[in-house]
C-alpha cells in the first residue's frame, strides 16, 4: 500500500513515509517508447471484449481511433475521455469521429487546468497508466514509459475514477495498491525524493517547480547521487544551474535531438532493498502536481524498476552535461 496518495476532490495531501508494496511477479509490466512502439497499446484496446474506457490528454491518432470504433461496432461499450481546457482543437477532430462511429466520448471537466492523465481500463481486468498522449507523430522519437497494470485494486480504483470523471461528479482518489492521483501528487513526489539514500535518477519534461528543485538539491547535499535527465529548454536553466551547484548530474539533450524527454519517471536507490519506482503523466509543474487530473504509480517491483533504472541511465550516457 502507498501512503499519501489517497484524497478527496479539494483535500490537500500530507507527507508522511511511502510504504510501497512488491507487487505479485506478473500484476505489472512496463513498456518503453519509443522502442516498443504504439502497437502493445493498440493491441491492448483491440483485445477488448466487453469494455474499454480511455482517459487521454491528446488523441491524434487514425490506427487508435479505427481500433475504439472497431471494438464499439462489434458491441464493446467503449467510452473516451478527452481534454477540452488545453487541447480540445488537437482533440476535436478525433472527439467528431469517434461519436459518428458508436463511442461514447466525453469532453474532460473544466474543474482541472487540464485533464493530463493518460490511462485505459480494458474489460475491468488490466489497465494501462502511461506518460505517453496516442498522437502518433510523437511515436519515433519521444521517450515515454507506460505501466500495464493487473492489480485489481488498482484497476477498480481507476475504473472508479473514470466513472465519476466521465460524468463531472465528485469522488474520492483511491490509491489501490500505489496509485498516484493529481490534484494532491506534490508531497507524495515530494516524499519520494526525500527517501532516496544511495541513488535518485529522474526523467521528466518540465522543472517548473521550485519544491522539486529544492528536494533534488537537498538530495545531493546529503549525499544521494543525483542524475536528471531533460529536454534542453531555456525556460528550465535558471532550475539546472542550481541543480548543477548542487551537484546534480544534470544532463540534457538538444530539442532536435532524434531522443525528447517526454517521460515523467523517478527512481530511488535502485538495485537495494529499498529501491522503488514512479511512473505516470506528472510534470514537475504547480498545475500538473496541484490542479490537473493526472495518474501515476509508484512500486517496488524489482523488474519495473530495473528496467526503468537501465533506461534512465542509458538516457543519461547519451545526454550532454549541462553546462549553463
Amino acid at each position: 500500500m502507498v501512503a499519501a496518495c489517497s484524497v478527496h476532490e479539494g483535500a490537500t495531501a500530507t507527507t508522511s513515509p511511502l510504504q510501497v508494496a512488491t507487487p505479485s511477479p506478473g500484476m505489472l509490466s512496463l513498456l518503453v517508447e519509443p522502442e516498443q512502439g504504439v502497437a502493445p497499446i493498440d493491441a491492448l484496446l483491440a483485445s477488448a471484449r466487453h469494455s474499454v474506457d480511455l482517459t487521454m490528454y491528446e488523441l491524434v491518432d487514425p490506427q487508435v481511433e479505427h481500433t475504439l470504433e472497431s471494438a464499439a461496432t462489434r458491441g464493446v461499450a467503449v467510452r473516451v475521455i478527452l481534454d477540452a481546457n488545453r487541447e480540445k482543437s488537437a482533440n476535436l477532430p478525433a472527439y467528431n469521429e469517434l461519436r459518428a462511429h458508436g463511442v461514447h466520448v466525453v469532453w474532460a471537466d473544466k474543474r482541472y487546468a487540464a485533464t493530463h492523465e493518460k490511462a485505459v481500463v480494458i474489460d475491468g481486468t488490466v489497465a494501462a497508466v502511461m506518460s505517453l498522449n496516442l498522437t502518433s507523430r510523437y511515436y519515433t522519437d519521444t521517450r515515454d514509459f507506460a505501466v500495464l497494470d493487473r492489480q485489481v485494486a488498482d484497476v477498480q480504483a481507476i475504473e472508479q475514477v473514470f466513472d465519476a470523471d466521465y460524468r463531472h461528479a465528485k469522488t474520492a482518489t483511491p490509491a489501490g495498491n500505489d496509485l498516484v492521483w493529481s490534484p494532491g501528487a506534490q508531497d507524495v513526489l515530494l516524499t519520494l525524493i526525500g527517501s532516496a539514500t544511495r541513488t535518485l535518477l529522474v526523467e521528466n519534461e518540465e522543472m517548473a517547480l521550485p519544491t522539486v528543485t529544492t528536494a533534488l538539491e537537498r538530495a545531493a547535499q546529503r549525499g544521494v547521487q543525483v542524475s536528471v535527465v531533460m529536454t534542453r529548454q531555456d525556460d528550465w536553466a535558471t532550475a539546472f544551474d542550481k541543480l548543477s551547484r548542487a551537484r546534480v548530474d544534470v544532463r540534457t539533450y538538444s530539442p532536435s535531438a532524434s531522443l525528447y524527454i517526454h517521460a515523467k519517471a523517478i527512481v530511488v536507490d535502485a538495485g537495494t532493498t529499498r529501491q522503488k519506482a514512479f511512473i505516470g503523466s506528472q510534470n514537475f509543474s504547480a498545475a500538473s502536481l496541484d490542479h490537473n487530473r493526472e495518474l501515476g504509480l509508484l512500486t517496488a517491483d524489482p523488474q519495473l524498476v530495473d528496467a526503468l533504472a537501465t533506461t534512465i541511465k542509458a538516457d543519461a550516457a547519451s545526454a550532454s552535461r549541462w553546462k549553463g
